[in-house]
């Protein structure tokens, strides 16, 4: 079970039976406003409300790699674009929709809805 702390700590419980076990895996030192798995599991999107996406691979049990910073007070969310772990989408309030590379960061392409988005 994964889930994170206001802080902007991700916490791991390992829940076996009666027993559990709680290890902190990652402080990104911003709160934590979603937590999404890549379809194939291997990847975790931490995703910030001020617009900062973060990449934790539990398998390899290293730090969050900062992989954008849309630096918008207006983010909403992200997810992964799928098939694959390849990309993400974000959306903002005003309805603007961002392709991003997970592998470096980049900006690949926008869409603008044309109205306020909530979730």
């Amino acid at each position: 079970l994964y889930f994170s702390a206001q802080e902007g700590i991700l916490i791991f419980y390992h829940i076996k039976e009666l027993q559990y076990e709680m290890k902190i895996c990652a402080d990104i030192s911003q709160p934590i406003s979603s937590l999404v798995f890549s379809p194939d599991y291997t990847s975790l999107l931490l995703v910030t409300d001020q617009g900062t996406v973060y990449s934790y691979k539990p398998a390899h049990s290293g730090e969050a790699v900062k992989l954008l910073d849309t630096s918008s007070s207006c983010f909403l969310a992200a997810d992964f674009l799928t098939p694959g772990n390849n990309y993400c989408v974000s959306v903002t309030i005003s309805g603007e929709v961002q392709v991003w590379s997970l592998e470096d960061g980049t900006f690949v392409s926008k869409l603008n809805l044309g109205s306020e988005v909530h979730v």
